[in-house]
């Protein structure tokens, strides 16, 4: 594989929480910046938000005001990063962060690359000027254009609230199926619409998908 491939990777963090409020990336992301005060002004750095068992693959989340995500020994902090940040990164284990008043003691990191998988999930993408599920299909199908990306599905969720201090934003859930492995890891590295630091654009893989490797074998055109 192209090393450039790899030059973005998932910090995967050991945590010990018991809870967290549904609405929690404002606070997370800020608790984080106050720890790796770099994050903030990493372009290409970005929060993967906290999911427990009752959250399920992102299309659903429990509701209320107050509604909290029961999070078990197995849930992880995730980090999107540069490689090169992940030294750096690894200054936050022992950390105990205060996310919204609840504890998340911080434990050992565990690089993880980018998956090479053609059906790929955001939990919530933003763009600014798409007021309704018909543009924001147009607005996520223009980005991946810019991209070089070619989807041959898209499909977006609800509609979910997040909120900031400084405003609340709209995002919906997307799941995008492309062509390539360069492309998924494109995808992946780059994301799509606004807001990283806040959990916001970034893919992982669907659940229940094959790695296009496999696929590989029989389409030499998949090849990198």
């Amino acid at each position: 594989m192209d090393a450039a491939l790899d030059d973005v990777v998932d910090a995967v963090f050991a945590i010990e929480c018991r809870s967290l409020p549904v609405d929690h990336a404002w606070a997370l992301s800020a608790a984080i910046q106050a720890a790796l005060p770099w994050f903030a002004g990493e372009p290409q750095a970005g929060l993967h938000t906290v999911h427990g068992a009752a959250s399920g693959s992102g299309w659903m989340r429990p509701e209320g005001a107050d509604a909290l995500l029961q999070l078990s020994r197995r849930t992880r902090l995730v980090l999107r990063l540069p490689a090169r940040r992940i030294e750096d990164a690894a200054a936050l284990a022992g950390h105990t962060l205060d996310v919204a008043g609840w504890p998340m003691r911080v434990g050992k990191l565990a690089p993880r690359r980018l998956a090479r998988i053609a059906s790929l999930f955001s939990r919530g993408v933003i763009f600014e000027n798409a007021d309704d599920e018909t543009g924001f299909l147009a607005a996520a199908s223009e980005a991946l254009r810019t991209l070089g990306i070619e989807a041959s599905t898209l499909l977006c969720g609800r509609e979910v609230t997040l909120a900031t201090p400084e405003r609340s934003w709209r995002t919906r859930s997307l799941m995008v199926t492309v062509a390539t492995p360069s492309q998924s890891l494109a995808l992946q590295r780059h994301g799509l619409g606004e807001a990283r630091k806040l959990g916001c654009g970034l893919f992982i893989p669907h659940k229940d998908v094959g790695d296009l490797r496999g696929a590989t074998r029989a389409r030499q055109d998949w090849e990198d």
